[in-house]
């Protein structure tokens, strides 16, 4: 019985993968967990693994193709299989076609990776990640033709590009920036009508499966987060020079989400039907937005079996390698709670949508000082505190008010009562 190999989805936002290179061909034996072919995205280049050992007996896509999450790309059968005979046709590598060939020409501008420059059209093949680098970058496509690949047939990747840029004379860039659309990036009011891009259609067919899928629930607590603060301003400094990571306050809120839902573990189960499936690790996705204005949710896997040290480590790294689109397809996957943070960029408080198929998630508000009434044995006070919102969406159809509402009161002690002798500085 053959195994399906499918395009992995590599994170929330990502709808689609391009294949660069089959590392095997049709007939040919493969280990499990070898590899089996490179893919790109605009956020990250990587890896196929095979998930089964056996005979490479069918290949479905060639490469340059673009083909959606989820779809099957390939077949890992037994040594005594038979290979699709036509099968051989997907697997172009190009390796014996002359440079000047017009069919691979043809065959790229089938696939359209080609990108709009007003003087200048490229018929060389370039990955969505190197093509993001280059936009985030101003390099132009005259330019980008000029790095020398060393990637398959002479293709650019993302260490030609880089290592391009540090080279790079820092010369003002007067022509026409590497682009799809310039006009999409020019902030200003017009009246004009556009259709949605491909992905911005996924994106919203994913929120709106979502939303139809999970019985959205929302409950708000404001939290005293003051001692955290002034813990962290005191030392963050000396937690940096000793560890060599920031202290942030993502791992604060991930730690305490983290041994509340010890005590409320229904926030970090999932349902199979109708069943209700209990996950005995904690994976904390972790929502990260990136220079695109998309978003990308790595996951800290295990969660709880790091100390705060560790999940300050854990969240850092993996937001740095999100942003630099270094992520391997296992981390942005396999999630049981999500944490998304709104307050970095001002906002009080938020209302996320769930990430399926968790049941939970926590959106984190702005931190604030207000005035706050506080009792004491003197009689009320108003004082001066730093506070947060924290909103919990749950899923209705296996979560109560009244249970979410716990959990998330849970949090906001704990929060509130923080052991800060945990951080050692």
């Amino acid at each position: 019985m053959s195994v399906n190999v499918v395009m992995p989805k590599l994170g929330e936002s990502i709808t689609e993968g391009t294949i660069l290179e089959w590392k095997k061909q049709v007939g040919d034996m493969i280990d499990r967990d070898e590899t089996l072919l490179e893919i790109s995205t605009d956020k990250v280049d990587s890896e196929v693994p095979s998930p089964a050992k056996g005979k490479v007996i069918e290949i479905l896509f060639k490469v340059n193709d673009v083909v959606p999450v989820g779809e099957i790309i390939a077949r890992i059968g037994n040594d005594s299989d038979k290979v699709v005979d036509d099968s051989s046709k997907f697997n172009e590598t190009n390796d014996k076609v002359e440079k000047n060939d017009t069919t691979n020409l043809d065959r790229e501008e089938k696939n359209k990776p080609i990108v709009k420059e007003n003087k200048h059209m490229s018929s060389r093949f370039y990955s969505p990640l190197v093509k993001a680098i280059a936009k985030k970058e101003n390099i132009t496509l005259s330019e980008l033709d000029s790095i020398h690949g060393t990637g398959l047939n002479g293709r650019v990747n993302k260490d030609d590009i880089l290592g391009y840029l540090k080279s790079r004379l820092d010369i003002p860039v007067k022509e026409e920036v590497f682009e799809e659309n310039i006009e999409d990036n020019k902030y200003e009011l017009v009246n004009k009508l556009e259709p949605m891009g491909h992905v911005r259609k996924m994106i919203s067919k994913h929120m709106k499966a979502s939303r139809d899928t999970s019985v959205h629930v929302y409950s708000t607590s404001e939290v005293d987060v003051t001692e955290i603060v002034l813990h962290r301003n005191k030392f963050k400094e000396s937690f940096k020079n000793k560890y060599n990571v920031p202290l942030t306050y993502t791992p604060f809120i991930i730690d305490a989400v983290v041994k509340a839902i010890h005590e409320y573990p229904l926030i970090n189960a999932c349902l199979e039907g109708d069943n209700i499936k209990y996950n005995q690790n904690i994976n904390i996705g972790v929502a990260v937005a990136l220079p695109d204005d998309n978003l990308i949710v790595p996951v800290i896997k295990r969660s709880e079996e790091f100390n705060f040290l560790g999940l300050a480590r854990a969240t850092d790294d993996l937001a740095v390698r999100a942003r630099g689109g270094n992520l391997a397809p296992q981390e942005a996957q396999g999630s049981t709670f999500t944490v998304t943070n709104p307050g970095i960029f001002g906002s009080l408080f938020g209302m996320g949508i769930i990430n399926q198929p968790n049941v939970g998630l926590l959106s984190v508000g702005a931190i604030h000082k207000r005035p706050v009434v506080k009792e004491t044995k003197y009689g009320d006070l108003i004082v001066s505190r730093s506070m947060m919102y924290l909103t919990l969406a749950y899923d209705h159809r296996i979560i109560d008010g009244a249970y979410g509402t716990r959990f998330l009161s849970k949090v906001k002690d704990l929060l509130e009562n923080f052991n800060l002798d945990e951080i050692k500085i």
